[in-house]
């Protein structure tokens, strides 16, 4: 599909500064090399996966980290990688959507993790469906005495992936129009699902996620790492536990984007492009490569992030990952606010259109104000007793990645009375939670209710900067059916209606 899926996360958590950040966020400010992003990712599951597993697992993520340090994808997989596993263990798992994102990060981390086998690949697009298959064989063939390995399924159309028996979840990693029809089709075929975020774009479907899951008793994962990067899982600590006094504010800044010169020319698809399927239940319009993605490239950013027929831009792209520390620090993780207020500008482009500034400010029920806006990605939390803000990364004006208004804050210890949360790798979160039928740490209900103040921040500013009440149990405005429209999308095109 395309999977370009933006993450914003450097796994590890370590930067030198603003211009090392991570390519998928999009600004000029966020590139960064794949191959060390990966490095990381792999070393940062042999740090948080591990405790969880035994001392073979730790050896093998270990030596996958110094493997990986010194060499580029694929990385060399020691042969005992699925001898260790009991095959009541071992958990198959398929790719839909192979771009960038899930060739760069999802698959090698994945495949990092014990017990994993990568059985099957799919993309609408042949050529980097290609690329994930040989990635795949060419990763496992290292483990093999003869050097070779052919065991995994390349596919164009994802109900054939999702028709396999032989797979028990399924890794999404399309655009963002893909997500919800997929993973609702995923979950009622059986498979368990990791789905890249922001995993809706409307607040009613994603409703229909959370119901769906419970309905058929699958595990489900929102795909974002920021819980298990050590700054952001600290800083959730110490708010819930008031080491800032009772929190009142919060301010989260998610990155600007960027919208450069590029031609809006209506060609024919490129011959390893199913454009039809790649379009799915979006509008049906002309091919163009501004729209999509630069054929035969896994390293350049797609077009179709900066389009609001596929995705709603840095609102939602960064809002998943920063709103949701933000509400877990504030306990509001299974609810959401009571009032939204937003403004914002679009992009006035012909293809791309979506927000190029916004502002919003929420009201919670306990009183704490979130503001939402545009700037070097952060969040900070306003007690009063102080105050403490985690960024993503270094800069001139943010020299720490950790700051507060007293050295104290930092240094504060939490006891055994106090509220902690799991620190484990998001790859192997969803993994656990597929073998012991458990919760995962960002479940569908938890990914809903984060993406809906990304929406209703939209909504807000699709009403004029109004002041809404929202009611966050029955997920409506009371006092406003203008606003309640927006709750959903437009009609899906045939046949992929729902």
């Amino acid at each position: 599909m395309g999977g370009d899926g933006a993450r914003g996360g450097s796994p590890l958590g370590h930067n030198s500064g603003m211009g090392s950040l991570h390519p998928h966020g999009g600004s000029s400010y966020l590139r960064r090399s794949c191959r060390d992003t990966v490095v990381q990712g792999l070393l940062r599951h042999a740090r948080f996966g591990l405790r969880c597993q035994h001392m073979q697992r730790r050896r093998f993520l270990q030596s996958a980290g110094l493997i990986a340090a010194g060499t580029a994808a694929p990385f060399v997989l020691p042969s005992r990688l699925f001898a260790d596993q009991a095959p009541s263990e071992r958990v198959t798992l398929g790719f839909i959507g192979t771009g960038r994102q899930a060739q760069a990060l999802n698959i090698p981390e994945f495949m990092a993790v014990p017990g994993v086998q990568v059985v099957a690949v799919c993309d609408v697009d042949s050529w980097r469906a290609g690329q994930a298959k040989a990635l795949v064989e060419s990763t496992y063939a290292k483990r093999q005495p003869s050097g070779s390995y052919r065991g995994c399924a390349a596919f164009r159309d994802f109900r054939e992936l999702l028709a396999r028996t032989d797979i028990d979840a399924v890794m999404i990693s399309t655009p963002d129009h893909w997500h919800v029809p997929m993973a609702l089709a995923a979950l009622r075929a059986g498979k368990d699902v990791s789905l890249e975020k922001p995993i809706t774009r409307y607040i009613s479907e994603g409703r229909r996620v959370v119901k769906t899951t419970a309905q058929h008793t699958r595990v489900f994962r929102v795909d974002s790492e920021f819980r298990s990067l050590e700054r952001f899982h600290r800083a959730a600590e110490l708010v819930r536990n008031r080491r800032i006094g009772k929190l009142h504010t919060i301010r989260v800044a998610s990155p600007k984007e960027e919208f450069p010169e590029e031609a809006e020319i209506v060609t024919a698809p490129p011959a390893d492009l199913d454009y039809d399927l790649w379009l799915g239940p979006a509008e049906k319009v002309p091919y163009m490569q501004k729209r999509v993605h630069p054929p035969r490239d896994l390293k350049s950013r797609p077009g179709w992030f900066r389009s609001k027929l596929f995705a709603d831009g840095m609102l939602t792209n960064w809002g998943a990952h920063l709103v949701d520390v933000a509400q877990w620090a504030n306990g509001t993780e299974r609810t959401g606010p009571v009032e939204v207020q937003a403004t914002g500008k679009y992009h006035d482009g012909a293809v791309w259109n979506v927000l190029e500034t916004f502002d919003a400010r929420f009201r919670f029920a306990n009183g704490v104000q979130l503001f939402y806006t545009m700037d070097q990605p952060n969040i900070r939390f306003e007690g009063d007793k102080g105050w403490l803000q985690v960024n993503y990364a270094t800069s001139a004006q943010h020299p720490e990645l950790l700051e507060a208004s007293s050295p104290d804050i930092l240094a504060a210890r939490l006891g055994s009375s106090d509220v902690r949360f799991p620190l484990r790798s998001e790859r192997v979160d969803f993994i656990d939670a597929v073998r012991t039928r458990g919760q995962t740490m960002e479940d569908a209900e938890v990914g809903q209710r984060t993406i809906s103040i990304c929406h209703l921040a939209h909504i807000g500013i699709q009403r004029d900067g109004a002041t809404l009440t929202w009611d966050p149990d029955n997920e409506r405005f009371p006092n406003d059916e203008a606003a309640n429209t927006l709750l959903t999308g437009p009609a899906s095109r045939a046949p992929w209606a729902d």
